[in-house]
This record gives structure tokens, C-alpha cells and sequence, in this order.
């Protein structure tokens, strides 16, 4: 009985570094903040149709079904090419119009588009400490790439970078459009 008791915590043992070795890879998270000199509800009224993306310049189109209802879907085009080109699918899962928040993840991975899967999203607007607003954009993801040693192109640095790409690309839009705060 002892020698089997040794033979189990030895195997568990040499097992164990191997365990630590084979795990996959982790939920990534990226937050993006911005200032504007716009009261939150204009803001909002410019960002906080779930199917009108147009106030980010990486979109060029977009169709979507739904409304702000959960469960609304959109694409959102990329490029002129519609279909063809580069194609993100949304899904609303959380909408508060008076909280000025929404919340939704992309239904259909395009790893060549962005370099992430099960990516969720939140998008808020809250009043500034003097007046104008805050704009906050978060995400959680995973890499492109789901195994161990990913390429470069796929890893998590390369799925933070580009979800931090456009959510900044986002947020610059908004101090052109509406002005940073003191300006």
C-alpha cells in the first residue's frame, strides 16, 4: 500500500510541470478611454445606435437587423468591396439606453479581419467632472491563434494591438468630432 502511495504522488510530481506547460492561452483585456467636450447625451446620440457605426472611420457600411433589441445583429463592412471584403458580425447581448451602455461580442470569428475570437465588447458613455463626457471602450478575447506556441501574427500581443487599434481609432474620432475638453 506505501509503495503504491509513492508510485501515485511521484507520477503526480513528474506530471505537474507538464500540466503547467500544456495550458492554452488566456482571455485578453483591452480598455480605452477618452474625454470630449459633448454633454453624454449627444454623445450618445451620435454612438449609442447599435446599428449606426458609421462614427468610426474603419467602417465603411454597415446593415444590421434588430434595432437596439437583444439579439440585434449587424456587419460591419470594412472596405468597399462589401461582402467580399473585410466583414465583422455583431450580436447586442445588453442595451441600457439610460445608463448609456451596451454590450455585444462578435457572432462569427474572422481571424484575418481581427485577430481575436470570442471577443465581447462594452461601450459606455458617463458625464465628466466639469462637464463634457467620458467614452470608454472595453473588450475581452482570446488570441487568434487557440494552441500553444502561436505565430506571430496571431498571438496575444498581435490580438492586443489590434483590438487596441480600433478602439483608439474610435475614440480619436469622437475628440475630432466632438472636441477634447478645455479646447
Amino acid at each position: 500500500m506505501k509503495r503504491r502511495s509513492l508510485m501515485m504522488g511521484l507520477a503526480v510530481a513528474v506530471m505537474t510541470p507538464t500540466l503547467a506547460l500544456a495550458h492554452g492561452p488566456t482571455r485578453q483585456k483591452v480598455t480605452v478611454t477618452t474625454e470630449v467636450a459633448a454633454e453624454p447625451a449627444e454623445v450618445w446620440a451620435a454612438i449609442g445606435n447599435f446599428q449606426d457605426m458609421s462614427w468610426h472611420p474603419a467602417v465603411v457600411s454597415s446593415i444590421g437587423e434588430g434595432g437596439n433589441a437583444i439579439d440585434a445583429t449587424r456587419d460591419l463592412y470594412l472596405s468597399d468591396q462589401g461582402a467580399e471584403g473585410p466583414l465583422l458580425k455583431e450580436v447586442l447581448y445588453k442595451y441600457d439606453a439610460e445608463k448609456m451602455t451596451y454590450s455585444y461580442r462578435i457572432r462569427e470569428d474572422n481571424v484575418p479581419v481581427l485577430p481575436v475570437t470570442n471577443y465581447s465588447s462594452h461601450l459606455t458613455v458617463k458625464p465628466r467632472d466639469g462637464g463634457g463626457s467620458m467614452v470608454e471602450w472595453r473588450g475581452a478575447f482570446y488570441r487568434g491563434y487557440p494552441n500553444n506556441d502561436p505565430p506571430e501574427d496571431l498571438n496575444d500581443e498581435a490580438a492586443i494591438a489590434a483590438v487596441t487599434g480600433v478602439y483608439e481609432a474610435g475614440m480619436q474620432a469622437l475628440v475630432e468630432r466632438f472636441g477634447a475638453p478645455g479646447s
